[in-house]
């Protein structure tokens, strides 16, 4: 059973293998999830599984996501997350999914939203180089020229230029399970995973 889960970064530390040598992990909480809805061929054109994650109030959602998970017979749950699987055989609506699924020494990716830096230059976004820095210079850290002057007249779209850097979704693939703490929903992987700790993080195995 090949399936996705949702949890949130608790934290990053490093362990010490037997080598003795210092190995940086990140350590993640997940699930359990809930499966939400089964997505099949004949319903809907292709084969996926949606898990809820995190019960809330339902104060907290909107008209249609209470309708769409009361259809169920599901609680409130916070966030949903669609995961495309090869065969439906394993699942059935209400069962739960937790990190029992997982293995020692799997390889999985981790999606989560990377840190914002806010509005930087091209630098530091970029890296572009400087400019001189002698006397005279007036070009120290400015992006230079954007474009020609009269052909063609404008900027090219996807011009490298100042701008918000971070806050978008980045995925880090074959990440490998260091270790698994079934009792706690905890699972440890050795690298760093994008966003800071409390991020909403998706995973998906190998």
């Amino acid at each position: 059973m090949k399936i996705g889960l949702l949890g949130k970064k608790i934290g990053m530390t490093q362990i010490f293998d037997q080598e003795g040598k210092a190995v940086p992990v990140t350590i993640l909480e997940l699930g359990p999830c809930l499966v939400t809805q089964i997505k099949s061929i004949e319903s809907h054109g292709y084969k996926a599984i949606q898990l809820g994650y995190i019960k809330v109030e339902k104060n907290k959602l909107n008209k249609a996501e209470i309708g769409h998970l009361n259809k169920y017979n599901m609680p409130a749950l916070k966030y949903l997350k669609e995961y495309r699987v090869n065969s439906l055989k394993d699942f059935e609506i209400g069962q739960w999914i937790t990190v029992e699924d997982f293995k020692i020494n799997q390889n999985i990716s981790v999606s989560s939203i990377s840190i914002g830096k806010g509005f930087t230059g091209c630098t530091k976004k970029h890296n572009f180089s400087r400019g001189p820095m002698s006397h005279g210079s007036k070009n120290h850290k400015q992006p230079g020229s954007i474009g020609a002057g009269t052909t063609p007249g404008k900027v090219f779209a996807g011009k490298r230029m100042a701008g918000r850097m971070g806050g978008k979704k980045v995925t880090i693939q074959n990440l490998k399970i260091i270790d698994i703490k079934t009792n706690n929903n905890i699972i440890i992987i050795k690298g760093s995973v994008p966003g800071k700790p409390g991020n909403i993080v998706s995973i998906n195995q190998k």
